[in-house]
């Protein structure tokens, strides 16, 4: 049976090859020249065939050395509880684009993600969630400042004072 054109080019191709791998193996052993067979790490860590100066050893205590991952210091938020900018959000379509704060990130919203009515260039905060083509926002809600928020929950206070007020007259009068 006959052998096609290119099976004829790749078995050259092999054999030319297997003979280039063995013209190398028989050069190295001419030359002499032994590679390396053990690196160190310097100071930098960065790998060395020279071994490293025992001067510059440093000296470490086996109590300073922290194992394992440190108390994060959580601030109440969740780490994926994010502040943006409404870059861009068209509401006949029912969907835009959040613009994260701090890293310039953009994120996808839905309408059905927003918990209050939000325009283009308000400042929000939203959670980071996965979608079908990568992170979206959602839970989002205009960014409210902590004098703000202290306001409002004065005037929630003052407001349930007011009716409980009420209500003790009420029970009273009857």
């Amino acid at each position: 049976m006959a052998d096609s054109f290119n099976k004829k080019e790749r078995e050259k191709k092999r054999r030319k090859r297997k003979k280039d791998k063995a013209e190398k193996k028989k050069h190295r052993k001419e030359s002499g020249v032994k590679q390396q067979e053990f690196m160190y790490v310097d100071e930098d860590g960065n790998l060395t065939t020279t071994p490293p100066d025992l001067s510059k050893k440093k000296k470490i205590n086996a109590e300073d050395i922290e194992i394992g991952v440190p108390k994060s210091t959580s601030s109440g938020e969740s780490r994926y509880t994010k502040i943006g900018y409404v870059k861009f959000f068209n509401e006949e379509k029912g969907y835009g684009f959040i613009e994260e704060s701090t890293r310039k990130t953009d994120y996808f919203v839905h309408i059905d993600s927003l918990l209050e009515e939000v325009r283009e260039r308000d400042k929000v905060v939203f959670e980071i969630g996965s979608g079908p083509k990568g992170p979206v926002a959602n839970n989002v809600k205009l960014y409210k400042e902590e004098k703000e928020k202290k306001k409002e929950t004065e005037e929630e206070t003052g407001e349930e004072k007011e009716k409980e007020q009420d209500q003790d007259q009420d029970q009273k009068k009857e």
